[in-house]
């Protein structure tokens, strides 16, 4: 019975520590944007196979 007055309020307190920190990322907009993350993996990477100039252009060779 004793055990009860340790486990009840560590029950509590880690509780509210979970519903204080699923509000916290709820209001600091963790959750905002649901589609893009599950398309970003379906999407390839191009790799750039030679140097470009910040305009896209291949560099000039003089």
């Amino acid at each position: 019975m004793s055990v009860l007055f340790i486990a009840l309020p560590l029950a509590l307190l880690l509780g509210a520590a979970g519903v204080t920190a699923c509000v916290y990322c709820i209001r600091d907009g963790q959750y905002d944007d649901l589609d893009s993350p599950p398309m970003r993996i379906l999407v390839d990477e191009q790799k750039k196979s030679r140097p470009e100039d910040s305009d896209g252009t291949p560099p000039s060779n003089p």
